[in-house]
């Protein structure tokens, strides 16, 4: 058997990079929902987002009136706020853009957490585990953030770029993890390996 045909099936063609890492991903997302070490704390938070007293309010966070979840719609504004401050950090003269962009992107975050930690409330073992590590790298990410604004304001635009950089890799992870968690409830599984 040469090297080709070991790394090819007869339908699929040959493996690629990105095929090694999608199994790998899966892999790691298949552990992550198996994994019950974390499942009283789940509990815990779950049970008390939902003894909330939120009345109406719940439903307006968890989209009923739009017919689907606000978290993703919510999401945008800190996503698209600091998408747009890492394209202008390669442009000169936008500091205070940059800086600005940041800013509104954390005052973004908040809404978007509390929509996101309502729809999480509800979600069955699997999905609330992943979504656990998915509103950790999203603690991650506001952290960087923060970081990135403070050097910003201090006049410290390379380490204001360099949070930042750091703060999307965490927001990639984070989109990623919730990706998943949404597939997961359309579909309730992983698509064939």
């Amino acid at each position: 058997m040469n090297s080709r045909t070991r790394n090819t099936s007869p339908t699929d063609g040959p493996t690629t990079a990105l095929d090694t890492a999608s199994a790998c991903w899966l892999k790691t997302l298949d552990r992550l929902e198996r994994t019950t070490v974390a499942d009283p704390a789940v509990r815990a938070l779950q049970w008390g987002i939902r003894s909330l007293p939120l009345g109406g309010m719940r439903d307006l966070l968890r989209g009923r009136p739009l017919g689907h979840p606000v978290h993703p719609v919510l999401v945008q504004v800190p996503i698209g706020c600091w998408l747009s401050a890492s394209v202008l950090d390669f442009v000169p003269g936008t500091h205070h853009a940059t800086a600005t962009l940041t800013a509104v992107g954390l005052a973004g975050v908040a809404p978007a957490a509390v929509a996101g930690w309502a729809d999480w409330a509800d979600l069955p073992p699997e999905q609330a585990r992943v979504g656990l590590v998915h509103a950790a790298s999203n603690v991650a990410a506001v952290a960087c953030y923060t970081a990135s604004l403070a050097a910003r304001l201090r006049g410290r635009s390379a380490r204001g770029r360099l949070w930042a950089l750091s703060g999307m890799a965490a927001v990639a992870v984070s989109g990623a993890l919730g990706g998943h968690v949404a597939y997961r409830q359309a579909v309730g599984a992983h698509p064939a390996a």
